[in-house]
């Protein structure tokens, strides 16, 4: 896809620019703030809620940054609006207010989370709303079959592909061996047709990602960078760092 310039012109802070210990939480309205103001590009979550509702949040359920209990999946948009961070005033904001927050002045890169069940309903919802929504966005996942559902459902919009070549972590296990080296190795390219790659940056350098970004032009983002050494990887490897904790 031409004209993706902006995608790499400027680093995208992970979760937003988040700092726990000065009570700046990831994905809440005050890290999105913050990531503006120091004039970085936003990296975030979505997940589904259950009356159909995109909402901003990385983890399946609630409590480990926020009050209450309960699986994002099981709970009404109302409900999930309702939850406060903990020791914060920052509530889990919608896509739509999130889009209102940013108005376009810096980039977006959406997260699509995924159960791998074949449920397309985020990416139709996010389509949606971002339809109205004019500044730079994109979406990714490490789920092919949502980044194939954003092919067919919104063709103009970005989408890319996350990606590891390990799939080492407990998230993961539910996945058969032979699923995980396609997307390991992005085997699924014919049907997704991705337009940028996010590779993870301890398994740079990696024939996949580097043939994607060398043969065929897709801009390579990398995450989640954490040190210096992160960072000089990145600078060899990639075109832009997803990062946190540390200046870019």
């Amino acid at each position: 896809m031409p004209g993706l310039d902006w995608l790499t012109a400027h680093p995208l802070a992970h979760r937003g620019l988040h700092d726990a210990a000065a009570g700046v939480i990831e994905n809440t309205a005050s890290a999105f703030a913050a990531a503006i103001a120091g004039g970085y590009g936003i990296e975030t979550d979505l997940q589904l809620s259950a009356d159909g509702e995109a909402v901003v949040h990385h983890d399946d359920a609630l409590g480990r940054l926020t009050d209450g209990n309960g699986r994002i999946a099981d709970l009404s948009a109302a409900e999930i609006k309702a939850v406060r961070f903990k020791a914060t005033t920052d509530r889990i904001l919608t896509l739509g207010e999130l889009c209102e927050l940013v108005g376009g002045r810096v980039t977006l890169v959406l997260e699509l989370k995924s159960r791998f069940d074949g449920d397309r309903r985020l990416v139709q919802r996010t389509a949606d709303v971002l339809a109205s929504y004019a500044g730079p966005v994109a979406v990714m996942s490490f789920d092919p079959a949502l980044v194939e559902a954003v092919r067919m459902i919104a063709p103009g919009l970005p989408r890319g592909i996350v990606a590891e070549r390990h799939y080492a972590h407990r998230e993961w296990e539910r996945l058969p061996p032979s699923e995980k080296r396609r997307m390991a190795h992005l085997l699924h390219v014919v049907r997704t047709r991705p337009h940028f790659v996010a590779y993870g940056i301890k398994d740079l350098p990696a024939a996949a990602p580097l043939i994607a970004r060398w043969i065929f032009g897709l801009p390579l983002l990398t995450w989640t960078v954490r040190s210096q050494e992160d960072r000089r990887r990145a600078h060899i490897w990639a075109d832009q760092v997803i990062f946190e904790g540390i200046t870019p």
